[in-house]
């Protein structure tokens, strides 16, 4: 009975053997799928990270497939290559891509003595063929169908691959959680420092995360990724590495962490990059269609060039956060009275009823909060979350040059971490930054700018009664367009769209390159038209650089790996012209003005920035957004600042008028330019001289004219017309001015005096 008992067991044995090695000869034949063979090998390259520097060549962000910027071996400091062979393989020079005695000691002490302690049996190149090829799944064979695979993976990579060559491939690609790869990322970002300056207690670190990357992270689990690090600082010393009074002593120090969560986040460039990507992609599909040669920015490690200057970066960041922390406490103040208290729970709670939260509203759920001392991970109620972020604040500042398009200076908001939606692509209305546009129309239409405008008010019937009212509240008297747009009056304003008409602006609004369409109505005069900074820095570029419209652009060139070009921007022909150059030149004089002695004046006044300047603010109605436009010849900057929600706004002028808002930012700015003559002094020079004739034309003697009085009449007759009866009238009176060829006498009266 024995005998037969052994023979049985035997058999079996026999039998499980020879499944064993048929169902690995199946993976060898790949019946599974395919293997990778030696000629693979060979050509086998990682993916790599592609970087994108800034003008002076300093790295701003990266592309990749996975987070991973590949080093060389001896960038390698050698106590990370001891504590990973120490803590994972550490017969890693004695094997051949598989370990016997490791898969024993899985067998005996994991499977047969269930020890969940006893460690894994892979070796480094098994996980190395794991990492780069991962696993796929086969039903219930899915595990032993992985692990053969990666077995005959590794013992052919042993075959072509050196030792170091090994441990270069897997250093470069292991996975450190967070969609961080390989440990020159992994250093950037717990420490922020490249992989050869990392110090033993930092490899140790990170190789203690190789166990389980989410677990041991010392960001989240600083508790449990100080105990892992001993634990690979022990194993070292175990080895030889380290003698017992220097693994003691590192084994006392704190974690030392030094978190970049990325490279953006040093000058808040994530916004940029996605610009950049986006036109990176449009340039290699045509570099791919002439040349037939293919390149993927994230696992090709290109070198792409871009136009962004970081020192003026860094400037509008700096700005951004002095600015904005005082402006959202100031906010925040608003909202803590016991009548903005109940204001704002409204908002909330129709907020939560119009996004169909309102049942979920007591959810608890972990997320990351925006404050501007820092980021907080913490459990909040959904209420609470949509309180918070319906109370911020956002922003936007775009730097660009008006001759080319290059954008220079990307601030998308306050923070890409939290707030990845960018204010610069926001769509929101112009306000008063739009008159300019209207002006520039009366001017291609012939007005003269010369040309005064009432100041007198008026009601527009079937309009709700609609009435244009100027900033501070005055009527009367008649105003030059040079007046009423440096002063940004409303009335005036109102009654130059009744001169010019419709169709010459709805015109150039399409040619300057406005996506959204213009809807005749009285308002549309001061600003309900709506449009992102973008749209509006292309239009006040055609102001700045004579009267063209330039396409904005982030590349300057592309290189691959090797350092040969790829791409390189030709200079742009100034062809696309859509206004003449006297146009722009008159608006550029009226908008002096405006800085002079104008709206704008605060840049001189409160900030001291003495730069040559052309600038235009706009406050929309009840303080929902700011705007503010600045520029020169070779400078463009434009910033906006708004609530989460148009109904979360200032109700001051003071805080949430575009001088107190949005004017700052860009003033502050314009402090890096202002004190870096040497790098900047291109953008301080002045615009150019104006022809005599414009000159002449744009001397407006201070007169009151006899239309004024006539006019005067008409409204005291009835101060209610229709729009369309008063678009009619207007066109009557420019007729009759165009026939006048020599002034009446009240006109010469005026004069004199």
């Amino acid at each position: 009975m024995r005998r037969k008992i052994r023979k049985v067991i035997l058999l079996s044995i026999l039998l499980a053997a020879g499944g064993v090695v048929l169902f690995a000869a199946a993976v060898y034949a790949g019946v599974f799928g395919p293997l990778p063979g030696q000629d693979d090998w060979e050509q086998m390259e990682n993916a790599t990270a592609s970087l994108v520097l800034s003008t002076d060549g300093e790295t701003i962000g990266k592309y990749f497939l996975e987070n991973r910027t590949n080093v060389e071996y001896d960038q390698l400091p050698g106590h990370l290559i001891h504590a990973l062979i120490a803590t994972e393989d550490h017969r890693f020079y004695r094997h051949g891509g598989l370990d016997t005695r490791s898969v024993f000691r899985v067998i005996i002490k994991s499977v047969i003595l269930r020890d969940s302690h006893a460690g894994g049996g892979s070796t480094l190149t098994q996980q190395l063929a794991k990492n780069l090829f991962g696993r796929e799944r086969h039903g219930v064979l899915t595990l032993p169908v992985n692990k053969v695979r990666e077995v005959i993976i590794a013992r052919r990579m042993e075959k072509v691959f050196s030792k170091q060559e090994i441990l270069v491939l897997y250093l470069n690609s292991v996975p450190f959680g967070e969609n961080v790869y390989g440990v020159e990322a992994a250093a950037e970002r717990f420490f922020s420092k490249s992989a050869v300056d990392l110090n033993v207690q930092e490899s140790a670190i990170l190789v203690g995360m190789l166990k389980a990357n989410t677990a041991y992270n010392p960001r989240l689990y600083p508790q449990r990724a100080r105990s892992r690090r001993n634990v690979v600082i022990d194993q070292m010393k175990r080895h030889g590495h380290l003698q017992q009074a220097e693994a003691d002593s590192l084994q006392g120090l704190p974690l030392g962490l030094l978190y970049s969560f990325s490279f953006a986040d040093k000058a808040q460039t994530g916004y940029f990059l996605q610009m950049v990507k986006q036109e990176t992609n449009s340039i290699l599909t045509g570099v791919y269609e002439q040349t037939g040669v293919k390149y993927d920015p994230e696992t090709d490690g290109l070198l792409i060039g871009t136009t962004l200057d970081l020192a003026l970066q860094q400037s509008a960041l700096e700005a951004l956060r002095t600015h904005m922390q005082v402006m959202q406490g100031r906010l925040n103040a608003q909202y803590l009275t016991t009548a903005g208290r109940r204001q704002f729970h409204r908002m909330v709670e129709k907020e939560l009823a119009q996004t169909g939260l309102s049942e979920r509203a007591n959810e608890v759920r972990w997320q990351h909060m925006f404050h501007w001392d820092s980021i907080r991970g913490d459990s909040v109620t959904v209420r609470d979350s949509l309180h918070h972020a319906l109370g911020l604040l956002h922003a936007g500042i775009l730097g660009m040059d008006p001759a080319t398009g290059a954008i220079i200076t990307y601030i998308g908001g306050i923070d890409h971490a939290t707030q990845p939606w960018d204010q610069i692509k926001a769509r929101r209305q112009l306000a008063s930054a739009f008159k300019p546009i209207l002006y520039a129309a009366a001017l291609e239409k012939g007005i003269k700018p010369c040309r005064y405008l009432d100041n007198d008010s008026l009601v527009i019937a079937g309009y709700e009664g609609y009435s244009p009212q100027n900033h501070d509240g005055s009527y009367g008297g008649m105003y030059s367009m040079t007046g009423a747009l440096a002063h940004s009056m409303n009335v005036p304003t109102f009654h130059l769209f009744l001169k010019t008409g419709f169709a010459p602006l709805n015109h150039l609004w399409k040619e300057m390159g406005f996506s959204y369409p213009l809807k005749n109505t009285p308002s549309l005069a001061l600003g309900t038209a709506e449009a992102s900074i973008i749209e509006l820095a292309v239009a006040y570029a055609a102001f700045a650089n004579g009267g063209y419209r330039v396409e904005q652009y982030t590349v300057e060139t592309i290189s691959d790996q090797n350092g040969n070009i790829i791409y390189e921007r030709k200079k742009p022909h100034q062809e696309n012209r859509v206004m003449a150059q006297e146009t722009s030149q008159i608006i550029n004089v009226m908008l002096q003005q405006a800085v002079e002695n104008g709206t704008a004046n605060a840049v001189r006044s409160r900030f001291g920035i003495h730069l040559p300047l052309a600038a235009k603010t706009g406050t929309s109605q009840n303080y929902a957004d700011a705007w503010f436009a600045a520029y020169n010849p070779n400078l463009l900057i434009i910033s906006r600042v708004g609530g989460s929600s148009p109904a979360v706004h200032f109700n001051t002028a003071g805080n949430g008028g575009a001088s107190a808002l949005a004017l700052p930012l860009v003033a502050m700015t314009m402090k890096q330019i202002q004190s870096d003559t040497e790098k900047y002094h291109r953008l301080r020079k002045p615009f150019p001289p104006l022809p005599q004739h414009l000159s002449e034309a744009l001397d407006c003697p201070h007169k009151t004219e006899k239309k004024w009085i006539n006019r005067l009449i008409h409204r005291l007759r009835s101060n209610i017309i229709s729009f369309e009866e008063e678009e009619q009238h207007e066109h009557q009176q420019e007729q009759q001015e165009e026939q006048e060829e020599k002034p009446g006498f009240l006109t010469r009266l005026f004069r004199r005096l």
